[in-house]
C-alpha cells in the first residue's frame, strides 16, 4: 500500500514539474526591452488613433468648423498635458487623482464661453470615458452604404 501511494505521489509530482516546465518552454521571452524603431512605431499609432478618436468625437458636436477647431485645438493639448501629468510620479495615487480632476476642471473654462452647453456636456462626458467613437464609426458605415445604394 505504501509503495502505491509513492509511486502514486512521484508520478503527481513528475507530471506537474513537467508540465511547468513545458509551459515556460512554450512562453516567449517578454523581458527584452523594445527596440527603437518599435517605440517610434507605437508612438505613431497612438498619435494616429487620437487623431481619429478627436475627429470622430468632432463629428457628434453641433458647433460650426472654427468652434471644431478651436475644440480640436483645446482636445490635443489636454490629452497632451494628461499624458505629462501621468509620467509625473506621485507619493499618493489621491494626489494623480486630484491632479487630473484639476486639470479637467480647469482646463476647458475657456471654451465654455465659446460653445453650447450641450456641446460642453459632450466635452465632459467624452473627458470621463462616457464618449464611444464606436457608435460614430457605425454610423459612418451606414451613410456610405446609404450613398452607395443611391
Amino acid at each position: 500500500m505504501k509503495k502505491v501511494l509513492c509511486t502514486l505521489l512521484l508520478i503527481v509530482i513528475t507530471f506537474s514539474g513537467y508540465s511547468q516546465m513545458r509551459r515556460q518552454q512554450q512562453r516567449p521571452n517578454m523581458q527584452q526591452e523594445p527596440s527603437q524603431s518599435q517605440i517610434e512605431e507605437r508612438e505613431r499609432k497612438i498619435a494616429e488613433r487620437k487623431a481619429e478618436y478627436i475627429s470622430n468625437f468632432l463629428v457628434t458636436l453641433e458647433a460650426d468648423e472654427f468652434q471644431k477647431q478651436i475644440i480640436k485645438q483645446t482636445l490635443d493639448s489636454y490629452f497632451e498635458e494628461k499624458i505629462a501629468l501621468f509620467k509625473v510620479p506621485f507619493e499618493r495615487s489621491f494626489e494623480r487623482e486630484e491632479a487630473v480632476r484639476l486639470l479637467n476642471e480647469n482646463h476647458f473654462k475657456e471654451l465654455k464661453t465659446l460653445i453650447s452647453e450641450s456641446d460642453m456636456t459632450k466635452i465632459n462626458d467624452m473627458i470621463n470615458g462616457k464618449f464611444d467613437d464606436d457608435d460614430v464609426k457605425r454610423e459612418k458605415r451606414k451613410k456610405r452604404k446609404k450613398r452607395s445604394k443611391n
